[in-house]
């Protein structure tokens, strides 16, 4: 699906504001014989999260959803360590109090969430989902960063010695399959003698139960660690070895340790919705695709001082041939198993 840009809708935003200046909040846009409503910005956005604001995947969705507020696009409110039990009760508190646009994570309340949202209907939901959207105001999003999880591995899969990386993982989900198995594909395509050991501590955040695993992977000797949980850089700076970074970037407190990071970037996604909401165009579609590289939504950082040279310039290219739709990475949801 293709949409218009935030710049595409500065016409309607001026129109829109003068026209509701005057006492006329009607936009000229009839559909089925009903007449569209515009809504004037700020918007009324709310998120719900079941952890910690600072937890990877979440933390670029709240960054994205700050910057709109303090672009003055939004006013923004949030819960957090919301367990599954009780989002139902907080989507339909916020539905109720008046907001133009939920926002949060199905992934383990997917028949709440939607119940929910069939009984509000008027409001704009946007949730991060395994599954497909709902009209006429359900749509999902994705973390698709499975292109930089390639390019990361391509980096690991030349920095590794010891020809062995360690992998651990939340839960094994699509979403967490997919960038593993990305990554395990990049490093295989400069290292076919590399093996992995892939463990999933079965949580969302707990660096203890991560950091542990990943210290049993570096017993046994890999000295590469694939940090797609909090946790696992404390011990791979704890042990001396490298670690690769997932959705956001952690070299600043890793200095020496964070060989590469996939990144994840959320506001290609929430600027959309936003400005499709605010002129009243919104529709229940996937908008996982602007978390591809093409737009935006993702790219990989690497440590330089850390990195062989040879396959920066590698990933460099592989990057290019990637945006210029020249390479396409592979998308496999199996669950990643260990290869040693």
């Amino acid at each position: 699906m293709s949409m218009a840009g935030p710049s595409d809708y500065s016409f309607l935003r001026l129109t829109r504001r003068t026209v509701l200046a005057v006492g006329l909040s009607v936009a000229a846009i009839t559909c089925g014989g009903a007449v569209a409503v515009a809504k004037e910005k700020p918007l009324k956005v709310a998120a719900i999260y079941t952890v910690p604001v600072e937890q990877q995947w979440v933390s670029r969705i709240h960054q994205a959803l700050k910057a709109a507020e303090a672009r003055g696009d939004v006013t923004y409110t949030f819960s957090e360590n919301v367990a599954n039990t009780d989002y139902e009760r907080v989507m339909r508190e916020y539905a109720e109090g008046g907001m133009d646009l939920v926002v949060g994570e199905a992934f383990s309340v997917e028949r709440a969430a939607r119940k929910v949202a069939s009984e509000y209907q008027d409001v704009a939901f946007l949730m991060g989902s395994s599954f497909g959207s709902v009209p006429p105001n359900f749509a999902v999003f994705d973390n698709w960063i499975h292109e930089p999880s390639y390019l990361t591995g391509m980096i690991a899969g030349k920095a590794t010695k010891s020809n062995i990386i360690g992998m651990v993982g939340g839960y094994a989900i699509p979403e967490v399959n997919r960038l593993m198995n990305a990554f395990m594909e990049g490093a295989l395509s400069v290292n076919p003698d590399v093996k992995f050991l892939v463990t999933f501590i079965n949580s969302w955040y707990d660096p203890p139960k991560a950091k542990e695993a990943a210290f049993a992977m570096a017993d046994k000797g890999a000295d590469i660690l694939y940090a797609e949980r909090f946790g696992v850089s404390d011990a791979a700076k704890e042990k001396g070895i490298l670690a690769i970074g997932n959705v956001i970037d952690t070299s600043g407190d890793y200095p020496g340790t964070i060989l590469a990071s996939a990144l994840w970037h959320m506001e290609p996604t929430i600027d959309r919705v936003i400005d499709a909401v605010a002129s009243d165009t919104f529709e229940a579609a996937d908008y996982g695709q602007f978390s591809f590289m093409g737009y935006g939504g993702g790219s990989f950082v690497v440590d330089e001082t850390l990195a062989d040279p040879a396959a920066l310039k590698a990933a460099k290219d592989k990057e290019q041939e990637i945006k210029d739709g020249l390479f396409r990475v592979n998308v496999n949801d199996a669950e990643p198993k260990s290869t040693l």
